[in-house]
């Protein structure tokens, strides 16, 4: 059966190796872009819809398909403010999750975070928190939550605080066992895999994976 696909995200770390595995699967012959920018890639199944985010349902009628995934995100260093970093974490995600919902998309796979809980004190943890109740709330049949620890993968504007956590990492990850494993690194393309691998899957329900999950399911 040949499906199609909608990424938002696909420039990210996640994002980026997702589509190329897409592009390359048997089981997909479409694969719809949702993006800011033109990305410099081309493909034959490739198509991309640069749009604006802030007005999401003018794009309505694109949101159709098997499967959405959303690895849209930022960090608080790259959107200090925080009705910005609001929006890209929770509003757009959720958005794109009704929007599924309403159009009969099956999949929704959403790239979350460790510890977010919506009552985190943290305010990253506690967006990231929202964004999760409020996605699964959307009702898409099948809803796919991945909460990995730190991501190891090249970055295009390598960050040095990431050059030290990758050696810290190294180090700590055969440290973090039994119930500590969820903390553990992982690799962005693992993260993809593991997406990739569930979206043929076909189950119903709210699925929430951490990063032990993440590889076992890649």
């Amino acid at each position: 059966m040949a499906y199609k696909a909608i990424i938002a995200g696909a420039s990210g770390l996640i994002g980026s190796n997702l589509l190329t595995m897409l592009l390359q699967h048997p089981e997909y012959d479409e694969v719809l872009v949702l993006t800011r920018r033109q990305l410099p890639v081309e493909h034959k199944k490739l198509i991309q819809a640069v749009i604006d985010f802030n007005d999401l349902d003018r794009y309505s009628n694109l949101i159709n398909g098997h499967v959405l995934f959303c690895a849209l995100g930022t960090t608080q260093k790259q959107t200090p403010d925080r009705i910005q970093y609001r929006q890209i974490d929770h509003d757009y995600p959720v958005k794109l999750a009704q929007l599924a919902a309403k159009n009969g998309v099956n999949e929704y796979h959403l790239i979350s975070a460790i510890g977010a809980n919506s009552a985190s004190s943290n305010y990253y943890l506690k967006t990231k928190g929202d964004a999760e109740l409020d996605v699964k709330a959307a009702g898409v049949k099948s809803t796919y939550i991945y909460q990995p620890s730190f991501l190891e993968g090249d970055r295009d504007e390598p960050r040095l605080g990431e050059k030290i956590a990758n050696v810290v990492f190294a180090v700590l990850n055969p440290l973090l066992i039994g119930g500590l494993k969820k903390y553990k690194s992982i690799k962005a393309e693992t993260v993809a895999r593991a997406m990739l691998n569930q979206s043929l899957t076909n189950d119903n329900g709210v699925f929430v994976y951490t990063t032990e999950k993440i590889k076992q399911l890649a």
